[in-house]
């Protein structure tokens, strides 16, 4: 004998089955009786709309900029900005909360400060020895950073370097000139013996640009040196150059600050 139940369960989901399809509104929430219980369909998202409801996303940019044409075009009275300065970083909230009520904090603004080719290059080398022929490269691939003493002089010094490879660096003194005098002996067979000086700055000064779309800052380099059983090595040791850098980002955003009429603060945002 057939279950009354399961006969009006029949009935049903044949009535489902042959019902018309029906056209559904977007903008609204529609709930349909299944055989597998009650189906729910929501329609009110985006995707169903002719544009989203907010902006949401984070952009990254580069350069200050770039961050205040995007701040010039999305901000309103309520954003918020913040500076990091052990990150190197710059947030704008674009939708942060008002004073009464709150927002999705969704659409934000990243500046990420991306450091320069030659800063990274000049940072890489601080502190580290070279031998001779190394240090004469390295110099003269960055001829465009170095101002004091030119950069003309200082290829001189990388030539004088480079020429000077088959000989025998005996000792080095500081002269009253503030410059550092290396004495050698000839090693070549047609030169044998015979000595030779090299006279080189005690420092020199740097222009790098720490970051992409910063400020150019100088910085002063010291000659490092020391002989030994590999011959003559050279180096550097730049002053201060976290110093520097600190500054360059501060710098970085004294010019965001001055050109927008919100306080800029001084942490990362929630």
């Amino acid at each position: 004998m057939t279950n009354t139940t399961d006969n009006a369960q029949v009935i049903v989901d044949t009535a489902l089955r042959s019902a018309p399809p029906a056209e559904l509104q977007p903008g609204k929430v529609y709930a349909f009786h299944t055989p597998n219980g009650v189906h729910k369909v929501d329609l009110t998202g985006d995707d169903y709309k002719d544009q989203p409801s907010r902006k949401t996303g984070t952009t990254t940019v580069r350069d200050a900029e770039s961050f205040l044409a995007y701040w010039t075009k999305h901000h309103d009275d309520n954003s918020e900005v913040y500076a990091d300065s052990e990150r190197l970083t710059v947030t704008a909230v674009l939708d942060a909360n008002t004073a009464d009520s709150a927002r999705w904090a969704g659409h934000r603004l990243h500046l990420a400060l991306r450091e320069t080719t030659a800063w990274r290059q000049w940072m890489h080398q601080d502190g580290q020895l070279m031998r001779q022929e190394e240090f004469a490269e390295f110099l003269e691939d960055h001829l465009p950073e170095l101002l004091e003493p030119s950069s003309a002089d200082m290829l001189e010094i990388a030539q004088s370097f480079q020429a000077a490879v088959k000989v025998d660096f005996q000792s080095a003194s500081r002269l009253s000139s503030g410059q550092r005098q290396f004495q050698y002996v000839e090693t070549q067979s047609t030169k044998a013996g015979q000595k030779g000086q090299l006279t080189v700055p005690e420092t020199f000064v740097i222009g790098l640009i720490p970051f992409e779309g910063s400020e150019g800052y100088k910085l002063t380099a010291r000659l490092r040196h020391r002989i030994g059983q590999n011959g003559l090595q050279l180096g550097y040791k730049l002053e201060r150059p976290d110093e520097i850098r600190r500054t360059a980002f501060a710098d970085v955003v004294k010019a965001i600050g001055e050109q927008i009429d919100t306080a800029v603060m001084n942490g990362t945002p929630a």
